[in-house]
């Protein structure tokens, strides 16, 4: 059992996982090959005694995430793109500044579409009802048929359902590690694609938090009413990563499940099934980030060949594992760190 609660992200034809100090992320190359690549968590404040209090710390793990995931989801479809070269790079890379921009539009498009739309259009169809209650109940629907609709229209793309299978890839793994199974095929095989601290499941809290929420804050002026949409969204996601470590933790009591199983249920558009292929990457994945942070490898694992992503700006992490290495001895410490939530499916325009 890991000293640390690992998370992860589905990649173009990869996987991102997430450990106490680092990020591993494996892929699997046009030519065939498992490539693999580490890097320390570099946000300013990873590490600091104050991002690991309650609240503070869902703030600063959903930072590091999106900023994170955002970049590595460029490299891997710039891996995708460029296919195999002689000369050793694999593709492009995109500056801080152009990952900063492009997370930063992806997050206006994402709050426009999913909280201020369903208030606009809730405001326009129950003006004439003097009920604020039901403009509130009529926008947290709205919200919950876009949010579920958009979720519907891209699982239709053949590229994202790839993504989703290499995101029930990701939980299988996490869920034979924190078994304590090897990790090899057979053994993540038998695991479900639905994790409970999955960022599908996060959406799902944060979507009912914000009825209630919003709710409070009654039917006012639009622009209070639009002001405080925008200026409560840290707060419901800093409540509801919380909510989510707690459900994640007390997952056993069968009231707990019952609150948190709509998360499990909408897992069931953003989750498949794998191929044994993609279950390769995320275990290669997983074994790189427990040897990024000096944790051992489960008895049995390390069977896999991979070699390493070589991309402009990479700080590789820790000794690299060729053909079949294992993880280095556990010299970590033992932490209490925020355990990190995966931020599937992206947002619109990501």
């Amino acid at each position: 059992m890991p000293r640390y609660s690992y998370g992860g992200q589905a990649l173009i034809e990869g996987v991102l996982m997430r450990g106490r100090d680092a990020i591993a992320v494996a892929l699997r190359h046009p030519d065939g090959r498992i490539v693999y690549a580490t890097e320390r968590l570099d946000s300013g404040v990873h590490g600091a005694r104050w991002t690991k209090l309650p609240f503070l710390r869902g703030l600063v793990v959903l930072y590091e995430t999106l900023f994170v995931g955002t970049r590595w989801l460029v490299r891997s479809a710039s891996v995708q793109a460029a296919g195999t070269g002689e000369d050793g790079d694999e593709g492009v890379e995109l500056g801080k500044g152009s990952i900063a921009l492009m997370l930063g539009l992806t997050l206006i498009a994402g709050v426009g579409i999913f909280f201020l739309l369903p208030l606009l259009i809730a405001s326009a169809t129950t003006s004439n009802i003097q009920n604020g209650l039901v403009q509130h109940l009529v926008e947290g629907l709205i919200r919950v048929a876009i949010f579920l609709g958009y979720l519907l229209l891209i699982a239709q793309a053949g590229d994202v359902r790839r993504v989703f299978q290499y995101h029930g890839a990701e939980h299988m793994t996490i869920h034979a590690l924190e078994a304590g199974d090897p990790l090899v095929v057979d053994a993540v095989r038998k695991y479900p694609t639905a994790h409970p601290r999955c960022g599908t499941e996060f959406l799902v809290v944060v979507i009912a938090l914000s009825i209630v929420a919003f709710s409070l804050v009654g039917r006012q002026d639009p622009v209070v009413m639009v002001g405080s949409r925008i200026a409560l969204i840290p707060v419901i996601a800093a409540v509801g990563y919380e909510i989510l470590k707690w459900g994640a933790r007390h997952r056993g009591n069968a009231v707990v499940r019952a609150i948190m199983y709509p998360g499990i249920l909408v897992q069931m558009i953003t989750t498949r099934q794998p191929t044994d292929d993609m279950l390769e990457v995320a275990i290669v994945s997983m074994e790189q980030a427990l040897e990024a942070d000096g944790e051992t490898l489960p008895a049995g694992s390390g069977t896999l060949t991979r070699d390493v992503l070589r991309l402009p700006g990479l700080a590789p992490v820790g000794g690299g594992a060729g053909a079949g290495a294992g993880a280095g001895a556990g010299a970590g410490a033992a932490t209490d760190a925020a355990a990190p939530i995966t931020i599937d499916p992206p947002l619109p325009g990501a």
